[in-house]
């Protein structure tokens, strides 16, 4: 549905992308469209840590030595990205621990 061709005959790499994902991952019961439960499922997978992954993109994003760990340093160059953050409840946890 994001997707009119438009007269293009080629379709984008992002629309094949999805087509494939849609076929391999999303329709579980291969009916061609996605009941509630696969809507659920692909929204909100069980199998996924939302928590652990924003962690792991805050340390990826920041952490400029590549050494595992977050200095003061590297937390307050990447301000913005720990104030937006749902792991750091959008910056409150910044202000409640001495730490940061």
């Amino acid at each position: 549905d994001m997707y009119s061709h438009d007269g293009d005959t080629d379709e984008p790499e992002w629309v094949k992308t999805e087509r494939e994902q849609f076929v391999e991952f999303r329709d579980k019961n291969r009916d061609g469209r996605m009941d509630k439960e696969e809507t659920k499922d692909w929204i909100l997978p069980s199998d996924y840590d939302h928590a652990e992954a924003e962690a792991r993109h805050l340390v990826y994003e920041s952490d400029q030595n590549k050494d595992g760990k977050l200095t003061k340093e590297e937390i307050v160059e990447k301000y913005d990205l720990f104030v937006g953050s749902q792991a750091t409840d959008f910056g409150e946890a910044l202000v409640r621990h001495d730490e940061f």
